[in-house]
């Protein structure tokens, strides 16, 4: 008896077309959003790193607000009036103060110790500031555009993986297949199938998840069907939205201590992430205090809302089961929690990400070469450098502005604006030069070998400006600075080799010739 097949071939073919063309037209945006949301997994670790000022030990118990900040916002505000002010406390990962003051004048943005000292201005964006938001927005603001194509994108990934599970029908097979020897351009298959397969079950959560979280901006009437609150309540309830107009007659702000104390006793235990004071000094000031999400998956930091000159407890709500479920969702996406093992596990399958990406766009070039032949279409070109540039060169950005970063001086004027100057004007060098070889095959081995010399460089500067290199840090517990030295080495050391081996001649049958025999 014949068996029949559990996917028909019609199936399958039919899902070819958009598994392709999904992945070759916005395969090098999807890379940018995979490994600048793996890098992200790890930024306060690599702020640390890039802001030298900042390498501190946690505090051990809490900071008092009545102490420590409400006297550095005095010295700040420099007797004018306070509309607002806004502070991060210190943990584990983040051990500084942030503080952002809005007064008459302009406002403030810096960072302090836990007693309130001012540390000098850290002059970096670093990678909370921009690692991060280029991985959801790709620093497209206005309008949410960015946020939009990123969106776009994510669902596009969704129909590359499910479209990918119905194409590849022996995924099992495909699971325990990987050959390298001899067969250099086979084993790129094998490595598309591979990380498609292992790491399935992330990528299936992490583009759900990041769709869960734009959702409210790019479909709002989808959320208005949801909850009854509408767009404005769904956020008034996640954030703890709560506003009130300036009353116009000075009152003192009560301390602030004893609303922590309050709003650690309602949430039962937990720490203070941060604190927002608004109209200080007027009798209609209020007090937000959120929790800090490092002890649980939900981002939900049950903000609760007090009187700021009776203290008094304005609003605090448990969410409502749309936006509860929201929240979890994002959390796991994000994954703020202290976990170190799965943060690791997020990082590795975010890489894992990339590589699917990366070898997919391989498998293509290498398809439509063998059907050219040795003369490469416009298109074909096209694709080789942006695949390039998209891959290689985002790692050279990446690292020429951690690089620039330590070799900088600290006083230089617009310091962060010449550190973005440098990862795009790098990116996009790797572009132009991936675009004007890519007639003969993009420049693999000579950016992947300029990778390994800047990974090095940067563990050598920041040895020489700070005198942290990989030994002293570990000996001075800086964990974050050797963590981060130590994967800029590994770096060095798998670029090298990628280098080394892309020099050496391709041997086998090509992918195209080995997958009608796979």
């Amino acid at each position: 008896m014949k068996k029949t097949p559990f996917i028909k071939p019609a199936l399958r073919l039919a899902m070819l077309w958009p598994h392709t063309w999904a992945g070759v037209t916005l395969g090098g945006l999807l890379m940018v959003i995979f490994f600048m949301g793996s890098l992200s997994v790890f930024a306060p670790e690599i702020d640390r790193w890039m802001m030298p000022s900042t390498r501190l030990e946690a505090p051990e118990g809490p900071v008092s607000l009545d102490q420590a900040v409400r006297p550095l916002v005095d010295r700040l505000s420099a007797g004018r009036t306070v509309q607002g002010w806004f502070v991060r406390l210190p943990e584990e990962r983040n051990p500084v103060l942030t503080l952002r003051l809005r007064a008459e004048g302009g406002a403030v943005n810096g960072v302090a110790t836990a007693d309130g000292t001012m540390l000098p201005p850290v002059g970096t964006l670093g990678a909370s500031s921009f690692f991060y938001p280029l991985h959801y927005s790709l620093h497209l603001r206005v309008g949410f555009i960015g946020i939009w194509i990123v969106s776009f994108a994510t669902v596009a990934m969704l129909v590359g993986l499910i479209s990918g599970v119905i194409i590849h029908a022996r995924i099992f097979k495909d699971f325990f297949t990987f050959r390298t020897w001899g067969q250099t351009r086979r084993s790129v298959l094998d490595l598309h199938n591979l990380t498609g397969v292992l790491a399935l079950p992330f990528h299936l959560m992490i583009s759900f998840t990041g769709i869960v979280i734009i959702v409210p901006i790019v479909l709002p009437s989808g959320v208005n069907a949801l909850y009854g609150g509408g767009i404005e309540g769904f956020y008034n309830d996640a954030i703890g939205g709560f506003d009130r107009p300036r009353a116009g007659v000075a009152a003192p702000l009560a301390p602030l201590d004893p609303m922590v104390a309050e709003a650690r006793r309602l949430w039962g235990g937990g720490k203070v992430g941060y604190v927002q004071v608004l109209h200080p000094g007027d009798s209609a000031a209020y007090v937000r205090v959120s929790r800090s999400t490092e002890d649980r998956i939900s981002l939900n930091n049950e903000p609760v809302v007090f009187d700021g000159v009776t203290g008094a407890v304005l609003k605090h709500a448990p969410l409502g089961p749309v936006v509860a479920a929201q929240r979890l969702l994002s959390g796991l996406h994000i994954v703020a929690f202290h976990h170190w093992s799965l943060r690791w596990l997020y990082f590795l399958l975010g890489l894992s990400g990339c590589a699917l990406i990366g070898s997919g766009l391989l498998c293509w070039l290498e398809k439509r070469r063998a059907a050219h032949g040795v003369r490469a279409g416009v298109g074909w070109r096209v694709v080789a450098a942006m695949s390039c540039a998209t891959t290689v060169g985002l790692l050279l950005a990446t690292l020429a502005m951690m690089a620039a970063n330590r070799a900088l001086p600290a006083d230089a004027p617009s310091r962060a604006l010449l550190e973005v100057a440098v990862f795009f004007g790098v990116w996009i060098a790797s572009a132009i030069h991936a675009g004007a070889r890519s007639a003969g095959g993009p420049p693999w081995r000579s950016q992947t070998g300029a990778a390994a010399g800047l990974a090095v460089a940067c563990v050598a500067l920041n040895g020489l400006t700070t005198g942290d290199h990989p030994l002293q840090a570990l000996a001075d517990g800086k964990m974050a600075v050797f963590g981060v030295d130590s994967v800029l080495l590994l770096t060095a050391a798998l670029t090298s080799a990628a280098a080394f081996l892309l020099g050496r001649p391709a041997k086998g049958r090509g992918v195209v010739e080995e997958a009608k025999h796979a």
